[in-house]
């Protein structure tokens, strides 16, 4: 029960004066009052300032936007009223297992800009990348991120600003703009995962509001609802090795390097998986490929033609070394498309992103061997992920691969 009042406030002596729940007023033999709580935290009493005393509630300060109110768990001077409301939160925390004090300290830690945000980001995540593409990932937001984003806090940055800052460039630098919406969302996840804002990067919602981009030029990857076209094209053309490196790669979405270092002893078709080990990674990380239904067919049928498997190359170039890294982009020059073949990992996380959006992001990004920057979410990437993982590869599967798919990954009427 509340014991506290105005009256008995004003009038309090030096000592410590109870309102009930464990909160107290403190009074200093100089007159100064403070107040504290007391709380049980793990059965062990814990005593926290709530901050100083002050006699009626705060104002709030009015501006162009409206009025202003500082959170609650931001006040460091108390009212009555404000000081019952703060420790009750404070409760509820400590009730639920929280750290009552980080609870307390939370809002007050700083929120950083999005340049901000992206330098710290930057200098954590470096170390996993090479050279070259560190630099072009902060220069690429700097020079098309920063100029809309830069100066916003990251908890503040919605899907509405991500695509405002695309605008510029999207049918201009189509690629580039693609790039550029993958690295702010790389900023806004590790963001995330600093505590810094509530929610990942949003995903689908940032191209709703984005033309479709146009075909040639510098724009790379192939829009995703074209894939299913373009794959039953491959299917029904004459098998060749870069053909079907190329289904491959579709399929699995990796990069073409390591379909063309693929070996079959990193292939485990019983689990459905590809074990890629570091030394062919790109973040020098072994990393495990979810092998769908249609990718596990297509190894299916080479291994038949191949004989028993192997330690040599799955897709093997002319005189059975690593295949030349020419001969899936020519598979695409040869169909007359102003595509490469590294931008099929650009479609499948366009497709991620609109398609399969209760898929967290992170989950893509782990699915195409990215960085992760959530230290948690890197703990469960051989778990949960896995599953996760195995879940959006199947569904890129069933979407890509053409409804006349058959078990022999092409055409048996050649």
């Amino acid at each position: 029960m509340s014991r506290l009042t105005t009256l008995s406030m004003k009038n309090a002596k030096p000592g410590r004066h109870a309102d009930g729940g464990g909160l107290y007023l403190l009074v200093k033999p100089t007159g100064a009052k403070s107040w504290l709580l007391r709380v049980q935290v793990d059965g062990k009493r814990r005593d926290i300032g709530l901050g100083s005393f002050r006699e009626s509630p705060r104002k709030a300060i009015g501006d162009v936007a409206g009025p202003i109110t500082i959170p609650i768990l931001q006040r460091k001077v108390l009212s009555l009223g404000e000081a019952r409301e703060k420790a009750e939160l404070i409760r509820i925390a400590a009730k639920s297992g929280l750290d009552p004090i980080a609870e307390r300290d939370r809002e007050r830690r700083s929120t950083p800009t999005f340049r901000e945000a992206t330098e710290a980001a930057h200098i954590a995540l470096k170390d996993g990348w090479k050279e070259k593409g560190a630099q072009v990932f902060l220069r690429s937001l700097e020079n098309h991120a920063y100029p809309t984003l830069g100066r916003q806090r990251v908890d503040g940055i919605t899907a509405g600003d991500i695509t405002a800052a695309l605008s510029l460039i999207w049918m201009t630098k189509p690629d580039m703009a693609r790039k550029v919406r993958q690295r702010i969302g790389t900023v806004l996840n590790f963001s995330h995962s600093k505590g810094w804002r509530p929610t990942e990067a949003p995903s689908r919602s940032v191209t709703v509001g984005l033309p479709r981009q146009p075909k040639g030029g510098n724009f790379s990857a192939m829009p995703y609802g074209e894939i299913p076209a373009f794959v039953a094209q491959l299917h029904a053309d004459a098998p060749t090795t870069g053909k079907r490196a190329l289904l491959f790669q579709i399929l699995t979405a990796a990069r073409p390097g390591e379909v063309r270092a693929a070996r079959w002893d990193q292939i485990d078709l019983a689990k459905r998986e590809w074990n890629r080990p570091a030394s062919m990674m790109k973040g020098s990380e072994a990393h495990v490929v979810t092998l769908n239904h249609a990718a596990v067919q297509l190894l299916a049928l080479i291994r038949g033609e191949t004989g028993p498997p192997h330690t040599e190359h799955i897709f093997p170039g002319s005189r059975g070394v690593m295949m030349s890294d020419m001969t899936m982009s020519k598979v695409l020059r040869t169909a007359g498309l102003p595509y490469d073949a590294h931008g099929f990992r650009s479609s499948f996380r366009d497709w991620a992103a609109e398609k399969m959006p209760n898929i967290p992001d992170p989950v893509a990004e782990a699915a195409l061997a990215h960085i992760v920057p959530d230290k948690v979410v890197r703990a469960y990437k051989r778990t949960t992920f896995i599953k996760m993982r195995r879940t959006l590869l199947d569904a890129w599967g069933n979407f890509a691969a053409a409804p006349e798919f058959d078990a022999s990954g092409f055409s048996s009427q050649q």
